[in-house]
């Protein structure tokens, strides 16, 4: 699993920064400021996530099972928010309306709290002998 979170989370730090890149160059022209704006959040908080993955899969203070909870809370909370806030940021460049599937962003987000909820717990769990 450790592999499979590590392999993720370069995935989605590399996209992180090619998305970011698009956004600040080629969507510059095409869509207003705030919706900008709205693009950057959505590649922040995708990088934040591949950063945690990157801990999560290489550390051994965090259980396996929280392990693999954290991934998959992680990708789907990233696909839900971030793709979500992808397509709202850049609706008025496709046919599709993505304001039809804006409700899935709150979920997405509620998804990548919980994924912080589950480390935590989990830390909390380990004796302080184990951490040093």
């Amino acid at each position: 699993m450790n592999k499979t979170i590590l392999v993720t989370a370069i995935g989605l730090g590399v996209l992180s920064i090619i998305l970011g890149a698009f956004g600040a160059h080629a969507l510059k022209e095409l869509i207003p400021f705030e919706s900008q704006q709205t693009f950057e959040t959505g590649v922040r908080y995708q990088m934040y996530h591949a950063l945690l993955l990157l801990f999560v899969g290489s550390t051994s203070l965090v259980k396996n099972k929280t392990k693999k909870i954290t991934y998959y809370l992680v990708v789907i909370g990233l696909l839900f928010f971030s793709g979500s806030i992808y397509g709202l940021a850049t609706n008025d460049l496709t046919s599709f309306n993505f304001k039809s599937i804006g409700f899935i962003t709150p979920i997405g987000g509620l998804l990548l709290i919980l994924t912080w909820v589950f480390i935590l717990v989990d830390f909390l769990k380990i004796s302080s002998k184990k951490v040093v």
